[in-house]
This record gives structure tokens, C-alpha cells and sequence, in this order.
């Protein structure tokens, strides 16, 4: 590589960054982050500063840890600038989270600008919208519509496990610390005192945290008790 793309352009919290170089007609770009909302406008940016020469450009998605249905947006804006100026363009390297979302959408996981997954022989390619030289069957269409309300469900699951987790992460400490048991073992302690009371874990967690402030309430007798034996039997084994 030899000289610089586009300097870096972030969005509203540096949730993204795309990074990338020209060498000659091929352009390497190295996304960093988050693809959520304005992900595809930071792509749009990135595309139109790269030079008229230009005529293939990869993507090495590995930096990328998150994705949320913005993600399909930015795939869209790929495919359509690839289409428009007649260019290669891939976007490989998919991990994690991000390459769930992929399975999820029923795309293609090593490159979802290649078309769809082996595996999945009736996906729909990135492009939300169907060409009319393809119109998809209606069970296509209805299992396309399914596979975005999960995709949908599971983000939601995972922007609220990510929330939760310093106020777990805090919970577990004050086990370990009053209980004098292992970060494994408080662990433990949280899930089945969720399960015995009933309770969303992230809730037990933020009971116990609140309870160790200064003047913090302390956690509902239903949810003493649940951890009470949770502790104990913890103690038995």
C-alpha cells in the first residue's frame, strides 16, 4: 500500500471508524467499531473520497464487533455503490457477534456481497429490496420477514446484556467480597437467586449493588431469602 484513503470519519460517539488505503485501482479499507445508526452514511462519505482510479475495494470487516440492523443498510450501501460505478467490491472477515447477525439475516457469512450462503439456498442478498427480474415466492418473502424479527429480537438481548453488565460485574465483587467465595461461585450465587425468586438477573444484581451503598435500600424480602439459599447451597458443595 502506498498511500492514504480518506482520513478517518467517526460518528455522533466514534462508534465507527474506516480507516483504509489506495494501492493503485485497488482501495483496503479496515472498518473499527460499531455498525449501528449512521454507519451507512460514514461508508457513503469514505466511498465518495476514494480516487476516480479506483476500481475494486475490500473490506476487512475483523474490527468490526457489533452490528445491529443498521448493518444491512451499510451492506446495501456497498452493493449499490459497487453497482454504480462498476467495481469489485467484498466484505470478508466477519466474526463474533456481527457474523450471527449474517446467519441470522440468512446472508452470506464469508462475504455477504457474494450472494447467498450455501447453507442457506433461499436468503435474500443484502439489497433490501427485491429485484423484479427475481421476485422471491411468498414463503421466501415470509421466511425473510421471520429471520429479521429474530435478528431484531436477538440485537435487543444483546444491547440489554451489554447494559447489564458493570451492574453484574459490580454484584459479583460484593458476593465475593461478603461471601468470600470465587468470582465463578457469586456467579452462580446471582443465577439461582434469580431462579428462585423469579427474577431477571439484571435486577438481582442491581438489588444486591444498591444494598451495599451507603443508605441503599435493602433488597425485597422475597429476594433475601432467594439468596440466602442461593449462598447456602453454594456452601454445600
Amino acid at each position: 500500500m502506498t498511500s492514504a484513503a480518506s482520513p478517518h470519519l467517526t460518528g455522533g460517539l466514534d462508534t465507527l471508524v474506516i480507516p483504509g488505503r489506495v494501492d493503485a485501482d485497488r482501495a483496503e479499507l479496515t472498518p473499527r467499531g460499531e455498525l449501528v445508526h449512521g454507519c451507512a452514511d460514514i461508508l457513503a462519505r469514505t466511498l465518495a473520497g476514494l480516487p476516480a482510479t479506483v476500481v475494486r475495494v475490500d473490506l476487512d470487516m475483523r474490527g468490526v464487533h457489533f452490528m445491529d440492523t443498521a448493518g444491512l443498510q451499510f451492506l446495501d450501501v456497498l452493493a449499490e455503490h459497487g453497482r454504480r460505478r462498476s467495481l469489485t467490491m467484498t466484505a470478508t472477515n466477519w466474526n463474533g457477534q456481527p457474523r450471527r447477525i449474517l446467519e441470522l439475516a440468512g446472508l452470506n457469512t464469508t462475504d455477504p456481497l457474494a450472494g447467498p450462503d450455501a447453507t442457506s439456498p433461499d436468503s435474500a442478498g443484502p439489497v433490501s429490496e427485491v429485484s423484479p427480474a427475481a421476485p422471491a415466492s411468498s414463503a421466501v418473502a415470509l421466511e425473510r420477514a421471520e429471520c429479521l424479527h429474530d435478528l431484531r429480537e436477538e440485537v435487543e438481548q444483546l444491547r440489554q446484556a451489554i447494559a447489564s453488565r458493570p451492574v453484574i460485574d459490580q454484584a459479583r465483587g460484593i458476593l465475593m467480597a461478603t461471601h468470600g467465595c470465587t468470582s465463578d461461585e457469586a456467579w452462580h450465587i446471582l443465577r439461582e437467586t434469580s431462579q428462585l425468586s423469579n427474577t431477571k438477573l439484571r435486577d438481582v444484581a442491581a438489588a444486591v449493588t444498591a444494598s451495599a451503598e451507603a443508605d441503599g435500600p435493602p433488597p425485597s424480602a422475597e429476594l433475601r431469602t432467594a439468596l440466602k439459599r442461593a449462598v447456602a447451597r453454594r456452601r454445600r458443595r
